[in-house]
């Protein structure tokens, strides 16, 4: 569950620390006061989008901090560990961090992660209902979706949607070779002539690199055998070489140290430079011994330089990349060969179509379960939220030869009465009747969700009276095994509540704040007679106000 919330200059929030209770919690005040912009924060760090304007007017960046519980044996525990983030404690951290520019930071328990990590992590702990979110249920992907998640089928749906695709891949090929078969041959021609003379060539880096560095060596040999045989004459043939002169020095200091012992460094040194200067002379004749002028093997090497280099402007690239060319053409070539046969292609679409059909069909049959049971559990939950005699089906429609959802598509079909024929909920339902199906859908799925933190902000939207203290009890409800977190504007809804808090707009040296103050017995009282009668509120009020409270339960 959520244990505290911390928000720092988001939007009207200058400084908050929120901890949190578990059960059923309302969050009441007046319209505009901010209720909606706690959860908004909350988004924020469970890896919602972010905006600049989401800075609080005047400072240099916003900041949120959520602390969650770490659910027992919930797999963000081993996902957590995959990404080597440490949770030994028990806890997880998600801090957001956005500055006035746009820029956005994440952290999860003190690590640094991007975006998405922390998204992924914040699906494993809270879901947010939003006050809009049965508008989404007049889309048919966004029903088929809910259906998926409900039955936990969003992996295999995911699966189905990639075979479709490689299916679909194989088709268009198909066509494609039945279609084109005189330009494709055409342009198969040209790239074996390509490949063929990419072959011929058989370039290779290696190669290319020692043979310009033999050009090099070959065309500039007469002037290396020149400065070799200067190099030789300078250390020991001519007649001031260096070698002779070195030895006799060495000789001479030799004796002379035999009279002073001061000077056996300076022989050693003469020593070591007589022994280097022996070897540089043998490593520069072993040298000039294999220079040799060969103008066949240098017109021979110029010869595949400009076979090399003619080869590369051809193609457009470095020397370097005409492996990559060959490389390509082979690919390219093989893929033209395959799709120049349509039945070879055929025999692969078909085998992809029946992997496809395959799993579709299992996928399908899981999503008859789950639209029976699911259309059953919105149909009872409808009765009790004043639409007795209302039915709701979920309608899986066939689709010939599949799509990428799988072999059907979804449309969610009700009726408000018995004698009523079922029809599309989008052309049926009124505004009013939406919202309570929409809550009624809600509240069923989240029954069945893992996650430990439900968030509900404003989905009492176009209810009221008898139903919205219904649409109490079932928080309520689900409460008992999980958090639950709703911003409400029903004295109904706030009165089922485990605990309150209310949400004011206060101005402070001229800047309109945001405070939240926890609500105690008494405050609960007077905050919920505020929500029944308003501007003026009587003892008559509070009266009911403290009746409703007593009634909780």
């Amino acid at each position: 569950m959520l244990r505290h919330l911390s928000i720092r200059d988001f939007v009207i929030v200058d400084q908050l620390e929120l901890e949190f209770d578990s059960g059923f919690g309302a969050l009441t005040g007046e319209t505009g006061a901010g209720k909606s912009i706690l959860l908004d924060a909350l988004g924020l760090a469970l890896g919602g989008k972010a905006e600049a304007g989401m800075v609080r007017t005047g400072q240099a960046r916003a900041e949120i901090v959520a602390d969650f519980d770490l659910p027992a044996g919930s797999p963000l525990r081993d996902w957590l560990a995959e990404q080597e983030i440490d949770a030994s404690d028990g806890s997880v951290l998600l801090r957001r961090v956005l500055e006035s520019g746009g820029r956005s930071r994440a952290w999860l328990n003190g690590s640094p992660v991007v975006l998405t990590q922390l998204r992924a992590a914040g699906e494993w702990l809270a879901d947010i209902h939003g006050q809009h979110a049965h508008h989404a249920l007049l889309r048919t992907d966004a029903q088929l979706a809910l259906v998926d998640a409900h039955g936990g089928l969003a992996a295999r749906a995911a699966e189905v949607a990639e075979l479709y695709r490689a299916w679909s891949v194989l088709r268009r090929a198909r066509e494609a070779a039945e279609e084109g078969a005189s330009s494709t041959e055409r342009e198969r021609e040209l790239l074996g002539w390509q490949v063929s003379e990419l072959r011929e060539l058989a370039f290779d880096v290696d190669e290319w690199n020692a043979l310009n560095q033999e050009q090099a060596r070959l065309a500039h040999a007469a002037s290396l055998i020149e400065g070799s045989a200067e190099v030789l004459d300078g250390l020991v043939d001519g007649e001031y070489a260096l070698a002779p002169q070195l030895e006799r020095l060495l000789g001479r200091v030799a004796d002379m140290a035999q009279h002073d012992g001061q000077l056996t460094d300076v022989q050693e040194l003469l020593g070591s430079a007589s022994i280097q200067l022996d070897e540089a002379l043998h490593a520069m004749r072993r040298y000039r011994d294999r220079l040799d002028l060969d103008p066949g093997r240098l017109a021979e090497i110029d010869l595949r330089i400009q076979a090399v280099t003619a080869a590369a402007r051809k193609y457009r690239v470095a020397p370097e990349g005409l492996p990559d060319v060959l490389a390509e053409s082979i690919a390219r070539l093989e893929r033209l060969t395959r799709q120049s046969d349509p039945e070879a292609l055929a025999r692969e679409e078909a085998a992809a179509r029946g992997v496809f059909m395959g799993v579709a069909q299992k996928l399908s049959g899981a999503r008859q379960k789950v639209a029976a049971e699911l259309s059953a559990a919105v149909t009872e939950a409808m009765q009790s939220l004043a639409m007795a005699g209302s039915c709701f089906d979920i309608a899986l429609r066939a689709v010939e030869e599949g799509c990428a959802s799988g072999l059907e598509t979804v449309e969610f079909l009700v009726t408000a009465n018995a004698s009523q024929p079922l029809r599309p909920l989008a052309r049926v339902a009124s505004g009013g009747e939406l919202s309570r199906i929409g809550l009624a859908i809600q509240v069923i799925t989240s029954r069945n969700a893992a996650t430990p933190t439900l968030i509900f902000d404003e989905v009492d939207v176009g209810i009221g009276g008898r139903v919205a203290e219904i649409v109490g009890r079932l928080l309520r409800q689900l409460g008992d095994d999980r958090q639950v977190l709703c911003v409400t504007h029903l004295p109904q809804v706030a009165a089922q509540a485990n605990w309150q808090w209310s949400i004011a707009k206060e101005t402070r040296e001229g800047q309109t704040l945001s405070s939240v103050r926890q609500l105690d017995a008494g405050a609960r009282i007077e905050e919920i007679a505020r929500m029944l009668g308003g501007v003026n509120i009587t003892d008559t009020t509070r009266s009911h106000a403290a009746e409703m409270l007593g009634l909780q339960g």
